[in-house]
């Protein structure tokens, strides 16, 4: 992997730092518990991510490795201590690679980060790879790690894993620790797993998952196959009322095919006030930023440090109201009540929806248009993933296939809170039906 990160992040730039003596100790460490016998010793395995190479986001808490939260403020920060869910990780034997690039603190979606560079999509060295998680998903794509932590606050995860055809999964409130993560939005903000696969994607999350004293492991093989019933997928007519890119749409209407063949029974599903669901995130993400960019003494005293895109929404945070970020606040209760009982009524075991409305824009492209209607690139990345940070939803992202010019499409499941493992089960029964076996051609790639 070390190999692998020489010779190509030099052109796709999806890490901040590399760690290499820190890896290699903990790869001899993994080796030895894993083969070592002599002396009478018995050999120790962690489980399934015992000596397997990861990377972390760079907002994520390292002990001893700097975390720059993608930022010019933060870019010499190193931690005294790890993350919790880095703790987590390291006892089930992870070995930690590095730190990959990401929109500055998070609060974007494209990782074209002003002070360590633009992240490139593997599958096109010219598009974006999504982010703010950029750098995780173009390190998976690339063949850089096997596995990386992301955070998720309006989509962050899931969009660069639809755009670099990785899994990509934002559990729901409380399952994951966020302690010591560089924070965006505390009440939108989520930790979760990035993977080539859902399999993979299920033994990132077993580690640092929060399950109720009942559940069982998300395991893979502890996944169960069937339910007892056929899976009830609802599709949510008003996120789907707006224009998708053709191609995307393309391949949405071929995914619900192989779900019905599959036996899942799809209904239409009625999710009201979604107009709303951007204004009460904006409010509430825009204001809590702020207010912590205010408390740590970087805004507006070093405003000229930041991105002129993060400084921009940083202003923005200044002029929410009290009564407004109330008023959201209120909003977001009533509309995780109107979910949930929409779940009930219609007896759903998750939505199904694309991803993106777009494939991967080009690295700065600030619009696209969709069958002749423009609109920004940020919106549209947004659009179909808010609504699950703001319920506090788990969702996941999955690959379903490739444009004709070669760009990923991810298709998502959002289920009811608690529901992960259900989540997995039907990301991985979809994964077995529509394998994406094409990987990026980085042949070119110097």
């Amino acid at each position: 992997m070390l190999d692998r990160i020489a010779k190509l992040d030099p052109a796709l730039n999806a890490y901040v730092t590399v760690c290499e003596e820190l890896t290699m100790q903990q790869a001899a460490q993994a080796e030895k518990e894993l083969c070592d016998k002599s002396h009478g010793r018995s050999r120790q395995d962690r489980g399934p991510l015992h000596g397997i190479p990861i990377s972390l986001k760079d907002n994520v808490y390292t002990k001893d490795v700097r975390t720059t939260g993608g930022s010019r403020i933060l870019k010499d920060f190193v931690p005294l201590r790890d993350a919790p869910i880095v703790t987590s990780l390291k006892k089930a034997g992870a070995v930690i690679l590095g730190k990959t690039n990401m929109h500055e603190f998070a609060y974007g979606v494209t990782t074209d980060n002003p002070h360590f560079g633009p992240t490139r999509n593997p599958w096109d060295l010219q598009r974006i790879p999504g982010g703010s998680s950029g750098g995780s998903a173009a390190a998976l794509a690339a063949g850089l790690c096997y596995g990386s932590v992301g955070t998720d606050t309006g989509g962050s995860i899931r969009i660069p894993a639809s755009l670099c055809g990785v899994v990509g999964l934002k559990p729901g409130l409380g399952r994951v620790s966020a302690e010591d993560v560089i924070p965006l939005s505390p009440t939108l903000d989520f930790v979760g797993p990035m993977a080539r696969c859902v399999e993979d994607a299920a033994f990132m999350l077993e580690p640092i998952f929060d399950r109720d004293r009942n559940e069982r492991k998300l395991a893979p093989g502890r996944i169960p196959s069937s339910r007892g019933r056929r899976p009830c997928l609802g599709i949510p007519k008003e996120l789907l009322a707006d224009l998708l890119d053709p191609e995307v749409e393309a391949s949405f209407d071929a995914a619900l095919k192989i779900l019905k063949k599959c036996g899942a029974k799809l209904k239409e599903a009625s999710l009201p006030q979604l107009k709303k669901t951007e204004d009460a995130g904006n409010q509430i993400a825009w204001a809590e930023a702020t207010l912590y960019h205010q408390q740590a003494g970087w805004y507006p005293a070093r405003s000229a440090e930041y991105g002129e895109d993060v400084r921009t929404r940083l202003e923005m945070g200044t002029k929410v109201s009290a009564v407004t970020y109330l008023q959201a606040r209120e909003f977001r209760e009533k509309f995780k009540a109107l979910v949930h009982g929409i779940f009930s009524a219609n007896q759903l075991d998750a939505l199904i929806l694309p991803t993106t409305p777009i494939t991967a824009p080009k690295i700065g492209e600030d619009s696209v248009s969709i069958r002749d209607k423009s609109d920004s690139v940020r919106a549209l990345l947004l659009r179909l993933n808010r609504p699950a940070n703001l319920v506090g939803m788990p969702a996941i992202s999955v690959p379903c296939g490739l444009t004709q010019n070669g760009l990923p499409v991810g298709l998502q499941f959002i289920a009811d809170w608690t529901h992960e493992s259900l989540l997995l089960e039907l990301a991985c029964n979809f994964e077995r039906e529509c394998p994406l076996n094409a990987r990026p051609n980085l042949d070119s790639v110097k």
